[in-house]
């Protein structure tokens, strides 16, 4: 898995890895997911500026 797209969301340090067909991201437990996990488990509760997944409706 290439990581050299790599971005690593500065609020929760998540690592989310650009592929084509759909990014996945690496939680720091369990298995990798996509935008949408991110979002449904993390992101929406956080209100810190700076989240790279700010969009609910990325990656599906």
């Amino acid at each position: 898995m290439s990581e050299e797209n790599a971005q690593v969301c500065p609020i929760c340090k998540v690592k989310i890895i650009k592929m084509v067909g759909g990014d996945r991201v690496l939680f720091s437990m369990g298995p990798p997911g996509t935008r949408a996990t991110l979002w449904a488990k993390v992101c929406r509760f956080t209100d810190k500026p700076g989240c790279i997944n700010r969009d609910a409706g990325v990656g599906g």
